[in-house]
């Protein structure tokens, strides 16, 4: 005898977004064909933020890790990179991944460390750990220092022979980061792990009551973060060729934007930080004129959205209209409900 009930993910309208979604991966692909230099380098940079952002708000938005202090794995991935290719000679590629394990080992000693924070103590205890990271990077001499480095003409050529195809290449491999980033969000909020931050998320202590083992939990979240954090730097970097500690480790550039993203955007949904990064781009496009001012209007645009959509642009249209994009949400469907449609 067969289940009386089904469990159901997908909706109309998350057919329809996961079809768009497809097709929009599809055209990405095919960029390099028809788009200029300056538009592939703007489409990688969107794509780190949505990276950036997503990562950020499986930790905040789930797991309950409020970091201020992410740009301390954005740097070490750039480090990691320039020191593995300079120091060790090892092909600027195989470092990508390379600055993602070491994201992830060095993860494990700082979250038992910051673990024992709570609240806005964790928060600055990220920060502080993240200018750890930048004064340590301002020591190593072989990396220069203070000023930083650029990365050997050998191995930029290395890559690729012409800039042309170092530029598409990089491209590419910024792309298929992000749809292994959000793929991997996707399927961990559908299995069961997903169900366990799920309840992380709504009542901890009513998780922890059910037998949801939240440490743990929130050890792989704030390591797997990490190894795509740093990833991400490590491919951000090599995009610029040059790297120096203030910029490595910017607080302002690899994390308080990327807070603005996901708090507008919708924190705790998937496509929260997609949204907020187009949203941010646009704006920054517009507001980038008026010098100190962007900033400002930013907070503006920020403080707006947070008094009148408390769940961000996609939190309201969610709730108002019942779109969802991804096929994440899970619906009781029994067998007398089928028979009769």
């Amino acid at each position: 005898m067969g289940s009386p009930f089904a469990v159901k993910h997908a909706s109309r309208s998350s057919r329809i977004g996961s079809i768009g979604f497809a097709i929009a991966f599809v055209a990405l692909v095919a960029a390099p064909g028809f788009a200029g230099r300056d538009d592939l380098r703007l489409l990688s940079e969107i794509f780190s933020y949505i990276v950036l952002a997503s990562l950020w708000n499986l930790l905040a938005g789930y797991a309950g890790l409020v970091s201020v202090g992410q740009q301390a794995y954005v740097g070490l991935g750039g480090y990691v990179l320039f020191a593995a290719t300079i120091v060790a000679g090892i092909h600027p590629l195989i470092a990508v991944p390379l600055a993602g394990i070491a994201g992830a080992l060095l993860a494990l000693p700082v979250a038992g460390l910051m673990f024992r924070l709570r609240g806005h103590y964790f928060a600055i205890g990220t920060w502080v750990v993240a200018e750890v990271f930048r004064l340590l990077a301002s020591q190593l001499s072989a990396l220069g220092g203070g000023s930083g480095i650029s990365l050997p003409a050998g191995m930029v050529i290395a890559m690729a022979t012409t800039r042309q195809w170092r530029e598409f290449l990089i491209y590419w491999l910024s792309l298929a980061l992000l749809a292994a980033v959000l793929g991997g969000i996707v399927l961990l909020l559908r299995s069961r792990y997903g169900l366990a931050l799920t309840a992380i998320r709504d009542n901890e202590i009513a998780a922890r009551s059910n037998g949801v083992d939240v440490w743990r939990v929130k050890l792989a979240i704030y390591v797997a973060a990490a190894l795509g954090t740093a990833m991400m730097g490590a491919l951000i970097f090599l995009q610029k060729l040059r790297i120096s500690p203030d910029t490595a480790f910017s607080v302002n550039d690899w994390t308080a934007f990327v807070i603005f993203i996901t708090v507008i955007g919708g924190i705790g949904r998937v496509e929260g930080p997609i949204i907020g990064t187009l949203v941010f781009f646009i704006l920054r496009r517009t507001l980038a004129d008026l010098g100190s001012l962007y900033l400002l209007m930013l907070g503006a645009v920020a403080i707006a959205v947070m008094l009148f959509a408390p769940k961000g642009i996609w939190g309201f249209v969610a709730e108002r209209f019942g779109w969802h994009l991804l096929p994440l949400e899970r619906r009781l469907r029994f067998a007398a409900d089928a028979r009769t449609k």
